[in-house]
């Protein structure tokens, strides 16, 4: 690790977590959207591939209640050292902790067994061969967690588990995923797009 590298952590309080949570767009972000978070409606979500957690704290931050899966136990680690220095923040960052819900274990084995509106799913894709190196961050949390081979299955037990909706959340120029049916909609950002799949 050179000296530059800094050591990968949780931080739901400092850097661009806390700057979303104060300055973001509220439900009129697009991952709100693609989770259903509209005026009056407010799902209760699992995040099947919990990663730094930032998506489940800026659900949690809009009032919805958060379960989150992560199989790295490296990864889940770093996440519970994360929520507690949010929880030890106190005032509107504990609020927040307190509708997150962490879970370790493979979602694939887990998602059965819970209830839940909404699921997100955010694998780690492979690398891009013809893009710029992407974020530290990034690479730091792929050397932990590597690329997730078997999206296309969490993807398919996520449509038989969820009551409401699956999100797919994707590199915005990337292929579907193969071997899954086609999603109802998508919401488009400039890097990333939401395959929504609404159940019938």
């Amino acid at each position: 690790m050179t000296q530059r590298e800094t050591v990968l952590r949780v931080d739901f309080v400092s850097g661009a977590v806390g700057h979303r949570l104060r300055f973001g767009g509220g439900r009129g972000q697009d991952l709100a959207k693609a989770m259903g978070l509209r005026a009056g409606k407010t799902p209760s979500i699992i995040d099947a591939t919990a990663g730094l957690g930032r998506d489940s704290f800026l659900l949690a931050s809009l009032g919805a209640q958060v379960t989150m899966i992560e199989r790295s136990a490296q990864m889940h680690a770093l996440l519970v050292q994360g929520m507690e220095r949010a929880f030890d923040e106190g005032g509107a960052f504990r609020e927040i902790i307190e509708s997150m819900t962490l879970l370790h274990g493979d979602a694939k084995d887990l998602l059965p067994d819970l209830s839940a509106q909404a699921i997100l799913i955010d694998p780690m894709h492979p690398p891009r061969k013809n893009s710029a190196l992407v974020k530290r961050e990034l690479r730091q949390v792929r050397e932990i967690v590597g690329t997730d081979e078997d999206a296309a299955d969490l993807v398919r037990i996520a449509l038989n588990c969820a009551r409401n909706r699956v999100v797919l959340k994707w590199p915005a120029k990337a292929d579907p995923i193969e071997d899954v049916r086609a999603c109802s909609h998508q919401i488009l950002g400039k890097s990333t797009r939401y395959d929504v799949f609404m159940i019938a």
